[in-house]
């Protein structure tokens, strides 16, 4: 496997978006490239199809890929090729070729700064589509788990890394090899009131709630990062849904169709009776991603201890 990996990308070397794969490229690439501009300007997207239709080809050949896509907002000119070429090769060919050994790796999320081109989280677009494993790490150590897990999956898979977690994120990530498995979510808080469950940047989010609302309201939350959207952890879900009677779902996508509504009609029909109050989402607004106003569309802390206090007196 590790003797026919390919890994490529737009601006990899000079890193200029997130410098996540610069240190990674450098020593295997000459002098002379590395003075080689490759900005496209108003092009940007058209590349991230040529990257994505290598990316599946070189994989189909039986050779790893490992493709990064700029910005998570960019894939979608690719959507068509990822949910119905990708996914499908091995069912349509009835296992006689496949796309494993694929993986893209794509920022997402908001920034900061990003605006409505550089900020969307896409993961519930192709949570719909049978055939794809679909992850997101809160952080380094985890982020290393699950690319790896990727790319000895026989799956193609896609890991949507937050990039504002670039710069905020810091731990010892353990320099031997190790994968984190795919379709299990972490319990990152043990509580017996209510239920808090994001992925990605919303998680650091919902810890800081957790021990908010324990400090100054008495309430014990368990979190939760679900940590892979396709397939998820049902069972972890569930089991903590009956133990706490009450469930908040977070997440930075729109309100209307983000995967918080998958995992709240599966709660309710698995675990109806065992709940005190309704499902509760705290999402995005369904609106384009804002600039300046971009505070004020997060499902920052103060709007999920809100939502922690309306579901504890419903």
């Amino acid at each position: 496997m590790w003797d026919s990996v390919e890994f490529f990308g737009v601006q990899l070397i000079y890193g200029i978006s997130t410098e996540v794969s610069v240190f990674l490229i450098l020593p295997y690439v000459s002098k002379e490239s590395q003075g080689t501009s490759f900005r496209t300007g108003n092009y940007m997207k058209c590349v991230q199809i040529l990257i994505i239709s290598f990316a599946i080809g070189v994989a189909n050949t039986g050779a790893t890929a490992i493709a990064e896509i700029q910005f998570a907002d960019y894939i979608f000119p690719s959507f068509d090729q990822i949910v119905n070429e990708a996914a499908k090769y091995r069912y349509r060919s009835g296992g006689l070729f496949d796309c494993g050994s694929l993986t893209f790796r794509v920022p997402c999320g908001a920034v900061g700064h990003g605006a409505l081109y550089h900020s969307q989280s896409p993961e519930a677009y192709f949570a719909h589509t049978p055939g794809l494993r679909v992850v997101i790490p809160r952080g380094p150590i985890k982020a290393k788990g699950l690319i790896l897990a990727c790319i000895r999956d026989p799956n193609p898979c896609i890991v949507f890394e937050p990039k504002t977690l670039y710069r905020a994120a810091v731990e010892e990530v353990p320099t031997e090899y190790y994968t984190s498995q795919l379709g299990k979510a972490d319990i990152l808080r043990h509580g017996k009131d209510v239920t808090l469950i994001g992925w990605g940047t919303q998680v650091h989010v919902l810890l800081e709630v957790a021990e908010t609302a324990k400090s100054k309201f008495n309430i014990d939350c368990e979190v939760i990062d679900l940590v892979s959207i396709l397939p998820w952890d049902t069972i972890a879900i569930c089991a903590s849904a009956k133990k706490t009677g009450r469930v908040i779902i977070a997440h930075e996508a729109p309100l209307t169709q983000g995967f918080g509504s998958e995992l709240a009609s599966y709660i309710q029909e698995k675990c109806f009776l065992h709940l005190e109050a309704p499902v509760k989402r705290v999402a995005g607004w369904d609106t384009p991603f804002p600039h300046v106003f971009e505070p004020f569309y997060m499902p920052d802390k103060h709007r999920c201890l809100s939502a922690i206090n309306d579901i504890v007196n419903f």
